[in-house]
């Protein structure tokens, strides 16, 4: 990656009000290029997350981190809303998308961790479904034309976890995670005779805002959350996440990743970037490694 490497480039974060989605914008205007931020979170309304972060101020990040950043409201579940999005940013950008990053979510409160399949509200349950995955369908389903049309283009469906992932601990989470990545790989088959090119990115412990208000910690007393969860010594900002995507996107042959699942420790060595603290965290690495014994944090960063 080099300074300013995507300038000129066109990109829309769906889901980029907080968290993994604001680290990718934010990454991506860093490396110059303009982003339409989206989420349901705005200066005026605040969504069902009820969050404070808005995408006015994620616009304001990517402005001032060297790109330009345009906030967009739009509930990702509308048809509607999503036309008139894609057609705007075909109307500024003389039809130009060059970077898709579907990261919708909004599923927190709808995830259940303590009670089976059988047992959780099935409402709920498809509520989840349809804001975790339908939305990153209605999304690409209304902005792949314009990248086909130039025969360019990356799309990234984030997730949580890899293709080989075992069972994630409850059953509508796991089916939305799952789900995201086999869409990355049935639009990669589509996409490919098109020169268009889709991948699916996990982080690894994403130390996003929610999960430091969690720990009751701030980004810069971070590791003060260890003592609750050893686990959260190997977290990483989402910075991390968004120079995951950077590096993608400045790669000139990453159509080599088609249809691929990622994560963000397989990267940052692939392409060699760091973490926004200088270090390297490798959660795939560590993992695997308190499986089969003791492990040190600091020997995976």
């Amino acid at each position: 990656m080099t300074y300013r490497s995507l300038a000129g480039r066109i990109a829309l974060v769906a889901g980029a009000t907080r968290g993994g989605g604001r680290g990718i914008a934010v990454q991506l205007g860093a490396a110059g290029a303009t982003v339409y931020v989206t989420g349901r979170s705005t200066a005026g309304t605040r969504s069902p997350m009820n969050r404070p972060e808005t995408i006015e101020e994620t616009a304001d990040l990517v402005t001032a981190a060297g790109g330009h950043g345009i906030a967009v409201a739009t509930d990702h579940l509308d048809p509607v809303q999503v036309r008139d999005l894609v057609a705007r940013i075909g109307r500024e950008q003389d039809g130009r998308l060059d970077i898709l990053v579907n990261n919708v979510w909004g599923g927190d409160p709808l995830t259940v961790w303590d009670k089976p399949l059988w047992e959780q509200s099935l409402d709920e349950g498809l509520l989840l479904q349809r804001q975790a995955v339908h939305t990153h369908i209605i999304t690409s389903w209304h902005a792949l034309p314009l990248m086909v049309a130039r025969r360019s283009g990356l799309v990234v469906e984030v997730t949580d976890g890899t293709a080989d992932q075992e069972y994630r601990g409850t059953f509508f989470y796991d089916l939305a995670k799952a789900g995201v990545i086999r869409s990355a790989q049935a639009q990669a088959g589509d996409l490919r005779p098109h020169g268009v090119t889709a991948v699916a990115l996990t982080p690894g412990f994403l130390r996003s805002e929610a999960m430091l208000d969690h720990f009751g910690v701030t980004e810069e007393n971070w590791r003060d959350g260890i003592a609750k969860d050893p686990f959260f010594a190997m977290s990483e900002t989402p910075f991390y996440l968004g120079r995951a995507v950077v590096a993608l996107a400045a790669d000139p042959q990453v159509n080599r990743w088609s249809g691929r699942s990622l994560a963000t420790w397989q990267l940052a060595k692939e392409y060699g970037f760091t973490d926004a603290d200088g270090s390297r965290p490798d959660w795939g690495g560590y993992y695997a490694a308190t499986q089969h014994g003791g492990a040190a944090p600091e020997d995976y960063r």
